[in-house]
């Protein structure tokens, strides 16, 4: 829903009723991941997407009707065995797509949960989407910073407490998706179904060396979605004319900013300078993270001097074995910009677990059920 928040909340905010659906569960080659929503405003205006187009058009008309009747719906989209291209999903997959009417008096807190992505705070919104609770009650679970949640899920203090536990740690990992409880909140039952949506602040891209590739990198990491922060000790090459897509950019000797910079399993670092005396110390400072991706650009006779290096300052070779180097996957890539590409390509591999071959060699299902990191 991030990607249609600035919208809605302008309907939202004009006292207008509309219906919001979104994807809460996949199955098979599902086009769009939970989270991805589509609304339609009173007067038809549609934004956003579920599917890519392929049940488009019923959740359209779904959303009409749930905005005019006031009462939320889950429903199930797969293959339809008369017309594919009618109604079903012609990839093959299955969605389930949770739809609800939104207003000002349904949904108090979606102005404030705006503006805390606005400032890129994490927030979650749980909502009952199946069992013996009330349908479509939500609550806003706040990051733990001692702001209390908002709402109730309906079932009683257990289950809102439960739920609160369960979502910060959802909101840790940027994951969205549904958690089951017992009627009364036990974790060990499912006969309620809880949707988490987490807004959780972009995950963190940082890029060492103020080189022309590294323009073309914060470009696609920007593109892919992550904050990107451009690194360098000269500051006559860290400039932001030169690194407009940066959301940040950093004059520091590299290690010197990482030893202080949050990171997290999201984080992606990549080393562009292929110089020792920039590279060796932010390496060792990187390796020694629990930084989800780093990367190393340079040729093979440079990987192996540079792990030579690293052994000597006392990286251990499970520390090394972290370091994918040369950077990304074997594209052919030359240029700039065909280099960003490949890193990007590594970087999408690793998220979900795809082989790295053209799919004209693979078979089975395109989309991978789950991310891996």
């Amino acid at each position: 829903m991030r990607d249609i928040l600035n919208t809605i909340t302008k309907w939202w905010e004009s006292g207008e009723t509309f219906g919001l659906a979104t994807v809460v569960r996949t199955f098979r080659s599902a086009p769009r991941d939970p989270g991805a929503a589509l609304a339609v405003a009173p007067g038809g205006e549609v934004i956003g997407s579920v599917s890519g187009g392929c049940v488009e058009g019923a959740v359209y008309e779904l959303s009409t009707e749930v905005s005019a009747s006031g009462h939320p719906v889950l429903q199930t989209y797969g293959v339809s065995d008369d017309d594919a291209f009618a109604v079903g999903l012609t990839c093959g997959g299955i969605l389930d797509i949770f739809v609800e009417p939104v207003s000002r008096q349904r949904f108090p807190e979606l102005g404030d949960i705006a503006a805390a992505v606005d400032r890129g705070e994490p927030v979650a919104v749980a909502t009952v989407i199946s069992g013996p609770g009330q349908i479509g009650a939500r609550r806003v679970i706040w990051d733990d910073d001692g702001r209390p949640s908002t709402g109730s899920l309906g079932a009683g203090e257990r289950l809102d407490a439960a739920v609160d536990d369960d979502v910060r740690g959802m909101l840790a990992q940027g994951l969205t998706g549904i958690r089951r409880y017992g009627e009364h909140g036990e974790r060990r039952g499912d006969e309620l179904s809880v949707f988490v949506n987490s807004f959780a602040p972009p995950p963190r891209m940082f890029v060492f060396g103020a080189i022309d590739f590294a323009a073309a990198v914060a470009r696609v990491g920007k593109f892919l979605g992550y904050h990107v922060t451009v690194c360098d000790a000269r500051p006559v090459f860290a400039t932001r004319s030169r690194f407009p897509d940066a959301d940040e950019v950093i004059v520091d000797w590299p290690h010197r900013f990482l030893a202080g910079a949050e990171v997290d399993a999201r984080t992606v670092i990549c080393v562009l300078t292929h110089d020792p005396k920039f590279d060796v110390p932010v390496l060792e400072v990187a390796l020694r993270t629990p930084a989800g991706y780093i990367g190393a650009m340079g040729s093979r006779r440079t990987h192996e001097d540079r792990l030579e290096r690293l052994r000597a300052v006392g990286m251990t070779e499970p520390e090394l074995a972290r370091l994918r180097s040369p950077i990304g996957l074997d594209l052919g890539a030359r240029t700039p910009e065909e280099t960003a590409v490949s890193i990007a390509a590594e970087l999408i591999q690793l998220r979900w677990g795809g082989t790295g071959r053209a799919l004209t060699q693979t078979e089975g299902r395109i989309h991978h059920e789950t991310a891996h990191a």
